[in-house]
């Protein structure tokens, strides 16, 4: 709604003090001729939007202007309440009980019928994060990961790659995401930015030396970018099989392609991210799949279902 437009751009302002048409539009996804057709709609209400033109230009709002309108909806609070896992917060470092005075002091200040929106969604979801098997990672220096970030200084780091070995690397740290209850670290190297695992880094030093942050650097968009990356680099082998409908729940989790039907069984291409895991995988189905191709796969089964027949066989 061109309501709602309007006055996230006054927040978006107020927050910023001044952005460019071409950054407004990118971050409220319309056009920027959308975006100058807003701006004359908030001139002719009274707003004093000012334009300045030149390198450092865009859009502002005259004298500190300021609008108490917050224009949050229903959705917006709904996930202010979203529970934040405890065991972040302590990973954090932050206080127990900090997560519950925020809760209070939030309640307070939003009108009278968020209220009743915010303790509902405290009652009715809460975010478990960590999977069922999945345990703590320790990491000794998170300490200093977190100093290097807040205040914006390189960090000297020693770190150890998935397969053992050990190098160093100066680093500007730009910030934590956490998976599951793995965390890593992100930082800007001279090779570019980098997501380090921050359990397998061993030594970490703060220098004196400040670096200036990238003003574009987005947090939770590289990390969304690095994993599309990272997932597309996976499951690069491809078999043909063909299997019984009732077992398709099992490659449901698989980068899979339906290519016809053969007898009343599905003919699927399913991606692994190698043969053996393709064959640990298949021969669990038993007599409910066949492997059409590659003919290599169909060898690794035969041999795995020999060996398993040695075992129990008398």
């Amino acid at each position: 709604m061109r309501a709602d437009r309007l006055i996230s751009i006054l927040l978006l302002l107020q927050i910023y003090q001044r952005m460019t048409a071409a950054e407004l539009a990118e971050r409220l996804e319309v056009s920027e001729r959308t975006i100058y057709r807003d701006m004359e709609a908030l001139g002719a209400a009274g707003v004093p939007v000012v334009a300045e033109r030149g390198k450092n230009g865009g859009w502002s709002l005259m004298g500190g202007y300021r609008t108490q309108l917050t224009g949050l909806r229903e959705p917006e609070v709904q996930t202010l309440f979203l529970s934040v896992p405890p065991q972040v917060l302590a990973d954090l470092g932050w206080k127990e009980g900090t997560e519950q005075g925020a809760y209070v002091k939030l309640l307070a200040a939003l009108p009278a019928e968020f209220r009743r929106v915010g303790e509902q969604v405290r009652q009715r979801i809460y975010v478990d994060q960590p999977g069922w098997h999945e345990g703590r990672e320790d990491i000794p220096l998170f300490s200093v990961l977190q100093e290097a970030i807040w205040k914006e200084r390189r960090m000297r780091m020693i770190y150890r790659r998935g397969d053992g070995t050990k190098v160093e690397r100066t680093v500007d740290p730009l910030g934590l995401v956490v998976k599951g209850r793995t965390w890593y670290l992100v930082a800007h190297t001279d090779d570019g930015f980098r997501s380090y695992r921050a359990s397998r880094i061993l030594e970490a030093t703060v220098t004196p030396e400040a670096f200036i942050r990238p003003a574009d650097f987005d947090l939770a968009a590289y990390w969304k970018k690095s994993q599309a990356a990272f997932i597309s680099g996976l499951r690069q082998y491809r078999c043909r099989i063909r299997i019984h409908p009732n077992a398709l729940a099992h490659i449901r989790r698989l980068p899979y392609e339906m290519k016809g039907d053969s007898h009343g069984w599905k003919v699927v291409e399913v991606r692994y991210d190698c043969e053996e895991d393709a064959c640990v995988h298949l021969v669990a189905l038993a007599d409910r799949v066949v492997v059409e191709e590659p003919a290599s796969l169909r060898k690794m089964l035969i041999q795995h279902a020999e060996k398993i027949l040695s075992v129990y066989q008398p």
